[in-house]
């Protein structure tokens, strides 16, 4: 009986640690909206001045491609390689719904709760993906003089 009882809690630990995580996942994607919301179509075309950049449109191609792949590998419990359902040309209507389509898609399939090891990694790394985006968009918005969203200044006291 205390065999099952350990066992029991370390499920419902484990699973705690998924919703964790899931719930980090879901506030990032949060963040990633309001930060597009933020945006005209001109000013996805802007780059770092007088450095080496690419422009934001293509940072947030980048994040659709990474939430798309990695939900395919934590599907498949392998990598299955890089894709991305943005076509050229970008404009902000095809990034958002891109953005809400992969969100959707990723939550929908964590709701179960029931994730592998391997699976549980490729979510940490997704997660790392976007946040690591967030650093970067930072960057891009302070070089450019852009305005923040109040939900990136209260997350990142921009």
């Amino acid at each position: 009986m205390i065999f099952k009882m350990v066992s029991l809690k370390q499920k419902i630990r484990g699973w705690l640690k998924i919703k964790i995580l899931v719930d980090r996942l879901l506030k990032a994607y949060n963040l990633t909206n309001d930060l597009v919301n933020n945006l005209t179509e001109n000013d996805l075309k802007l780059k770092l001045k007088n450095l080496p950049s690419n422009p934001i449109e293509n940072q947030l191609w980048c994040i659709i491609g990474a939430r798309e792949s990695y939900l395919k590998a934590i599907k498949n419990e392998g990598w299955m390689g890089f894709s991305c359902s943005l076509d050229k040309p970008f404009s902000k209507d095809k990034i958002l719904d891109c953005l809400k389509k992969s969100a959707n898609e990723t939550m929908e399939f964590l709701k179960n709760g029931d994730l592998t090891e391997k699976q549980l990694e490729f979510l940490l790394i997704l997660l790392e993906h976007e946040i690591l985006h967030h650093g970067q968009l930072i960057r891009y918005f302070y070089g450019n003089d852009l305005p923040f969203p109040e939900s990136w200044k209260e997350r990142y006291t921009v």
